[in-house]
């Protein structure tokens, strides 16, 4: 077994967002996400291809302040671009073993380098383009959503959130997509968007996210991501934003 532990980017290291590079191209497929407002928190996003059939991709919630988090970001992108590439690049892999190991070397990164516990739930996702099947592990995350002709079901944390326990690890199931499928993961600031109703305030929920989601066309994960964040857009009115509101879409099209 490889080590699971990579080294960290000192949190001096780091002053800047670290880059954040287009979407790969996925045939018979589609992924893309984007955020609204500001990006005033700890939501980060990224995606890559890590080998000829596979695309790996994550949304993670940093507790915190983006300024405070940014350190956090570089290190764990370092190891889920290139400890990530590592691990899922082989053809005959165990994809679920895979994805185990890659989250506990996040997990333990995102320890080494806060000096301590710091909470990061995290859906982390790995999609087989000749099967059509995704591979995942959602580490005390806000449930994906995944919408096919049977309607929408959620799915669940399958562990602790990273960067609590250095030895945590999370479950990795596999699901099959079907053809015009949709996977929907939001970050928190989406669930817990409120608006002022009279003296009291509305919480958008994932109910109020299953019914735009419901509703939305089957045009493209850019779309979706677009269709969905401007409905919590909608919802919140001008409410403050207090937190990262970020979706990130995966559509099988074929």
């Amino acid at each position: 077994m490889r080590s699971l532990f990579r080294s960290s980017v000192p949190t001096n290291a780091v002053t800047v967002d670290p880059v954040q590079a287009p979407f790969p191209k996925i045939k018979g497929a589609d992924i893309a996400a984007d955020f609204l407002g500001k990006r005033v928190a700890g939501d980060f996003y990224d995606s890559l291809r890590v080998s000829p059939e596979r695309v790996l991709f994550g949304l993670l919630d940093v507790a915190g302040r983006r300024e405070d988090n940014l350190a956090i970001f570089a290190a764990a992108q370092e190891i889920f671009r290139n400890f990530g590439s590592e691990l899922f690049s082989r053809p005959d892999i165990n994809e679920s073993e895979a994805m185990t190991e890659l989250s506990l070397s996040l997990n333990r990164t995102l320890i080494d380098t806060s000096h301590g516990v710091h909470p990061c739930p995290a859906f982390i996702g790995c999609y087989h383009e000749k099967f059509g099947t995704l591979c995942y592990s959602n580490a005390g995350h806000t449930p994906g959503l995944l919408r096919d002709s049977r309607g929408i079901v959620q799915l669940g944390s399958t562990g602790l959130p990273l960067g609590l326990f250095s030895h945590a690890t999370a479950e990795a199931p596999t699901i099959g997509l079907e053809k015009d499928a949709a996977l929907l993961l939001v970050s928190r600031g989406v669930i817990e968007c409120e608006r002022l109703n009279g003296h009291s305030t509305e919480e958008f929920g994932l109910k109020g996210l299953n019914d735009p989601f419901q509703a939305a066309p089957v045009s493209g994960a850019k779309a979706l991501c677009h269709f969905i964040l401007s409905s919590v857009g909608d919802f919140r009115g001008k409410s403050p934003q207090c937190d990262d509101q970020t979706a990130l879409a995966l559509v099988r099209t074929a």
